[in-house]
């Protein structure tokens, strides 16, 4: 048996792996239930139920999606031009510490001037941080996934240094987190007297922002020709490394952008607990949309939906939350196996 690539496949041949590769994590989850004592119907109307059974169960959805979106983002426009940008936990680290630096009283300037300068700073410190590895890969060959990967152990522990000594609250009886931020440098709230706030307007624009990058603008066309093929494109005179560089610097602010949100609408300061790894589940999120700026709105949505759903159904059944993180793993292996098949078919010799 041998894979053949398909030269031209039909929009069924696109659509059908990705479905059954959900369906498949589905059924592996019933499985799972079921071995966990629970009936896999009512665990999963449970799981909707909590995601999206209430008011306040929708908003938490769209809420814990926010910065989901923001990552899953970072991950899809890095992975699309080949770069493979595994560094967006260090990078949304990096934008809520500039958040919590410049929120918390170093600029008193009005909200209407403060909030658009922190969101572009903290952009700008999550694109230099993927600007390293960008310049490594580009100038000595260095491998993108390593120095990504290890820079994410890095920037969490220098985040910990800030928070047991710069960054500190002294009135924060001895636990490791920033001073509050000034109500100027807070995303105000969508609905008042629950947590939803601004960033996810913010987040949306940034996806409708990036598909019109990604379908109308030059820019566009040359991560796509670079991610198909770097040599060919540099073939035809496209500045291959100059690509790189911009997909880098656009993928890091996405990334920071997600802290900025956490820490500006939604914690109000820097913990070391800012993210449960929204960094490592945007690539979660980025695949299941198979890279497509809109698609990844639908996916962290539905992401968020099993993750916030599974610890409704956790206390109500008493069957574990992690059923979740096994759902997501399987179906992004799944989807990476639906992937393959949508652009080879099986042939047998």
């Amino acid at each position: 048996m041998r894979l053949e690539p398909i030269a031209d496949p039909s929009l069924a041949r696109k659509l059908l792996p990705p479905v059954l590769a959900i369906v498949g994590s589905f059924l592996v989850a019933s499985l799972l239930a079921l071995i966990a004592g629970g009936n896999p119907f009512a665990v999963f109307g449970a799981i909707i139920k909590g995601a999206v059974g209430s008011k306040f169960a929708l908003l938490e959805t769209l809420n814990r999606a926010t910065p989901l979106i923001f990552t899953g983002l970072a991950v899809a426009v890095a992975f699309r031009a080949k770069l493979w940008n595994i560094g967006a936990e260090a990078q949304l680290y990096a934008g809520a510490v500039v958040t919590a630096v410049l929120g918390t009283g170093m600029l008193q300037w009005p909200a209407a001037l403060l909030l658009p300068t922190i969101a572009v700073l903290s952009m700008l410190a999550g694109a230099l941080l993927l600007l390293g590895p960008a310049l490594l890969k580009t100038r000595l060959g260095v491998d993108e996934v390593v120095t990504t990967l290890l820079l994410n152990f890095i920037f969490l522990l220098f985040v910990s240094y800030l928070l047991e000594g710069p960054l500190k609250d002294p009135m924060g009886m001895g636990w490791p987190k920033s001073p509050r931020l000034i109500p100027e440098a807070r995303l105000p709230r969508i609905i008042d007297g629950l947590r939803l706030h601004w960033g996810f307007v913010l987040a949306l624009i940034a996806a409708i922002a990036l598909w019109v990058i990604n379908t109308r603008t030059t820019l566009g066309f040359e991560m796509r020709a670079v991610g198909q093929n770097a040599e060919a494109a540099r073939f035809a005179g496209m500045p291959v490394t100059g690509v790189i560089l911009k997909t880098a610097l656009l993928s890091g602010g996405l990334a920071a952008l997600a802290g900025f949100s956490e820490v500006s609408g939604l914690k109000g300061s820097l913990t070391l607990d800012i993210s449960p790894g929204y960094g490592y589940t945007g690539i979660v999120v980025a695949m299941l949309a198979l890279l497509h700026p809109l698609g990844v709105v639908a996916a962290a949505l539905f992401v968020a939906a099993i993750f916030v759903g599974a610890d409704a159904m956790s206390r109500a059944l008493d069957v574990p939350s992690y059923l979740a993180d096994i759902m997501l793993a399987s179906a992004l292996l799944m989807m990476v196996l639906a992937i393959l098949l949508t652009k080879f078919r099986v042939v047998r010799d």
